[in-house]
């Protein structure tokens, strides 16, 4: 917990994710990234100089074998407020318009529903769980698929809901999550998507890992150079004034 609430506040004081009383939304999907992310802001709340309220909200995507029951106990037991909101967003994408390639839709159509369901709970802010290497991904999809440079932005203001959504967590390692959810316990929930897994994200991942068989540090200098280069509000991190930027070690 400690490395893990370490990280994770560095990034929200560089970014100034956090204000007083804000009331920040959490999109749980039950994946180990979100749970992470919902268990260390629900643990943060104890000590963080602004005091701020902390809820979850998990779309019920459709998918018939979907159980809720883990998510909604263990935010009773971290006393955070569990939302439940019921979408067709599975039955638009796989069998109405029979998409191909439908992560893109359905995360678009997963965001405007968690905002909306933000906004109609009183939440000013909405935390999604994307991670470092999730950053690190994405800017290698845009440059390869689409010849961009461009990544989603740390801090996004979304003014047809007026709801600031936040990403935590850009400073945490994947492996950092899988093990935080393992000693802690976490109640993982398996994807019923029928896309997951076989995606381009995917696809890049693995390249991703296959280049750090010779280039160890390629992650940290591909963040780094993200950050260096002012897209989509990123800036150069405090904590790599200190030391170097996510170690061989860490990662």
């Amino acid at each position: 917990m400690r490395k893990m609430l370490s990280l994770l506040r560095r990034c929200v004081e560089d970014y100034e994710m956090i204000a007083q009383g804000d009331r920040i939304a959490v999109g749980l999907s039950g994946g180990k990234d979100s749970l992470a992310l919902l268990s260390v802001l629900a643990e943060m709340r104890r000590f963080y100089p602004y005091k701020y309220e902390v809820c979850a909200i998990t779309l019920d995507m459709g998918f018939p074998e979907a159980d809720f029951s883990p998510l909604a106990e263990f935010c009773k037991k971290i006393d955070v407020e569990f939302i439940l909101v019921k979408t067709d967003i599975a039955q638009i994408i796989f069998d109405e318009r029979k998409e191909k390639n439908p992560c893109s839709l359905c995360a678009n159509m997963r965001r405007g529903a968690l905002s909306n369901a933000a906004k109609d709970n009183g939440c000013n802010k909405l935390a999604l769980g994307h991670h470092f290497d999730d950053v690190v991904n994405t800017f290698m999809m845009s440059l390869l698929y689409e010849g961009n440079l461009s990544c989603f932005s740390p801090v996004t203001y979304l003014s047809k809901s007026d709801i600031t959504v936040i990403r935590p967590l850009i400073y945490v390692p994947e492996s950092h999550i899988k093990g935080f959810a393992s000693h802690m316990s976490l109640p993982v929930c398996k994807n019923p998507c029928k896309a997951d897994g076989v995606t381009k994200r995917a696809e890049v991942a693995t390249l991703i890992n296959n280049l750090r068989k010779e280039n160890k540090d390629i992650k940290a200098k591909l963040f780094g150079a993200l950050c260096r280069s002012g897209i989509a509000g990123y800036k150069e991190p405090q904590i790599g004034k200190r030391r170097k930027f996510f170690t061989e070690e860490e990662q």
